[in-house]
């Protein structure tokens, strides 16, 4: 049986894919290389990881505007996330996942931080405001 995380919030289509997990919170203009889709900052918990394709588990929003342009411009370099799946987030990042096209979700029961690892695999299913672990 799948295990099953009810979420608060979301917009954008289901999809599925390989989690990438972050301890802390996520800003694309501090936290990563926007030429290469990996997460650059020295010390944060998924340094080195590609966020290509990948659904970010993410305890919290940083940082302001850049959250508006830099989604979109993950999308056009062509290593964008597939999801974003938010503890707790800001307005910005919102319109930035939106103007992106990117499935994103706030809020979440039970704690996605304690089930889920690096590497699981889940649906997000922002309709049905839930994420299932598949594997």
């Amino acid at each position: 049986m799948s295990e099953i995380i009810t979420v608060v919030r979301a917009m954008g289509k289901t999809v599925s894919g390989q989690v990438v997990v972050f301890r802390e919170g996520f800003s694309p203009r501090y936290d990563l290389d926007r030429t290469s889709g990996i997460i650059s900052r020295r010390g944060h918990s998924a340094e080195g990881q590609s966020i290509k394709d990948k659904i970010l588990v993410i305890p919290t929003a940083k940082g302001g505007v850049a959250g508006g342009w830099a989604f979109r411009d993950l999308v056009c370099k062509g290593f964008a996330p597939r999801a974003f799946v938010f503890g707790k987030l800001n307005p910005v990042m919102v319109q930035g996942a939106v103007f992106a096209g990117t499935p994103i979700t706030e809020g979440w029961r039970p704690d996605a931080l304690d089930l889920l690892r690096t590497g699981d695999i889940v649906r997000v299913d922002p309709a049905r405001l839930r994420i299932e672990k598949l594997s």
